[in-house]
């Protein structure tokens, strides 16, 4: 996962500050050498690492620090606040308008997932009630416009293309046909380079001055460090682009890029990709980064992110019969087709706090939530609906019909023992809460390792 490295190196200099009872300035000024230090390895632009080391320094050399009783955890909080501030602050919006179509402009060098990613926001937007068209202005990259088609169906958003007409000119039919037909956004996809060339800016300027978009984003991989930031200025000087999409920040990527694009460009990071899937695009939140960066893990988005894949209803129901002890294999496989549908397992354990280095060294292996789903598939319905039933002959037959073994049944009837024991002790705790966090699947253990 990003900042995976710099979380380690940061935690190792805080908790050499956690180890002293009373700060002096030079335990202070050390602990920031080795922040910078980390900030550095971790390809954040040599400016800005050295700006916001000199405004932490400055900030925990204060009195009101070094009089306190936890000196170490205000220094931690003055980090914390400065991260935030130095990705931006707060989560920036997308454009709107009141006089539809809203033109969303999306630009960036080849290679960066610009097609990827306008179908991803495609279908965020329709999940807000939004009707997008996307808009094939790629009109050089061979498969370009079908690659476009194909991940527009997969949002279940219509995708407007002329061939290999003239950019400007689809920019300018796209308006028109948007707002013939209702859509309220349309995104560009347009053209990219290997690398920056005039050829490629004057196009997009010219669909710049022809369309006026609202809001122009630009689309950059996390994982080319300061190429990145670099890239992010070149675009924001002859286009002025109004934010950032950062991809891939769920690889083996340092995150200099999502320190440093901000300070560099003056421009918010507004949305960041986070995996393969067209659901994998999360709105970026300055705050919520920080915390995962410094260890703290990141509550608000797991949460978020099982209000929008948990069906509230069905949850409602399977909370009432934990509550009557009737829960059975039947609602064993919802609660796994609910975890299956929220997406990377490892990534969103790692932003519970505390939990990022416990499971750096373990391997959770999603496949064998397929495994659960074929055991429990392989029952009859009575089985499935009366656990109590189980017995050697059924196991046999059940482990003959999905293909595994008598051994893998009795793991999963374990399983199924421990989460039913778990959910009798935790009786209530399903229910919708004040703050209208939904009703969040239970983590199982799985091939005899417990998650948490």
């Amino acid at each position: 996962m990003a900042f995976e490295s710099l979380s380690e190196k940061l935690a190792a200099a805080f908790k050499r500050l956690r180890s002293k009872g009373k700060l002096s300035e030079a335990d202070v000024k050390e602990a920031m050498r080795e922040v910078r230090l980390a900030l550095l390895e971790a390809d954040v632009n040599y400016k800005v690492a050295k700006e916001f080391t000199a405004t932490v320094t400055a900030r925990a050399i204060g009195s009101q620090v070094m009089e306190s009783l936890t000196p170490a955890q205000m220094v931690i909080k003055i980090v914390n606040e400065e991260l935030t501030t130095l990705m931006g602050g707060q989560a920036q919006r997308l454009a709107s308008t009141n006089r539809p179509p809203c033109i969303v402009m999306l630009c960036g060098l080849q290679g960066a997932g610009k097609t990827t990613h306008a179908a991803k926001l495609a279908k965020m937007l329709k999940s807000q009630g939004h009707r997008p068209l996307l808009v094939a202005c790629d009109v050089y990259r061979p498969a370009a416009i079908k690659q476009l088609e194909v991940v527009g169906e997969k949002a279940g958003v219509p995708v407007f293309q002329m061939g290999t007409a003239n950019p400007v000119d689809i920019a300018l039919e796209a308006k028109a046909h948007a707002r013939d037909y209702g859509n309220d956004y349309v995104l560009l996809d347009t053209a990219g380079r290997l690398h920056i060339d005039e050829q490629l800016m004057d196009e997009l300027k010219n669909i710049k001055s022809a369309v006026s978009p609202h809001e122009i984003l630009f689309v950059v991989d996390a994982m080319t460090g300061q190429d990145a930031v670099n890239a992010a200025s070149s675009f924001n000087d002859a286009l002025g682009i109004d934010g950032v999409i950062l991809t891939k920040l769920d690889g083996d990527t340092r995150g200099g890029a999502a320190l440093s694009v901000r300070a560099v460009t003056g421009k918010p990071i507004k949305f960041a990709g986070v995996g393969e899937k067209l659901d994998d695009l999360e709105v970026f939140h300055p705050d919520r980064m920080a915390s995962r960066i410094l260890g703290m893990g990141d509550v608000l988005s797991i949460i978020e992110k099982a209000e929008q894949q948990i069906d509230e209803k069905r949850a409602e129901e399977m909370a009432r019969r934990m509550q009557e002890n009737k829960f059975d294999y039947n609602d064993m496989l919802e609660q796994f087709r609910q975890i299956k549908k929220m997406g990377d397992i490892k990534g969103m354990l790692s932003m519970i706090p505390g939990l990022g280095n416990q499971l750096k060294n373990v391997d959770i292996d999603e496949r064998q939530f397929s495994q659960v789903e074929a055991i429990i598939l392989s029952m009859t319905p009575q089985e499935r609906e009366k656990p109590n039933i189980m017995n050697f002959s059924r196991k046999r037959r059940i482990a003959a019909g999905c293909g595994l073994k008598v051994e893998d049944v009795n793991r999963l009837i374990k399983q199924y023992e421990s989460m039913r024991r778990l959910m009798k002790q935790m009786k209530g705790i399903g229910k919708k809460g004040k703050r209208g966090m939904p009703h969040f699947p239970m983590m199982p253990q799985m091939g005899g390792r417990r998650f948490f």
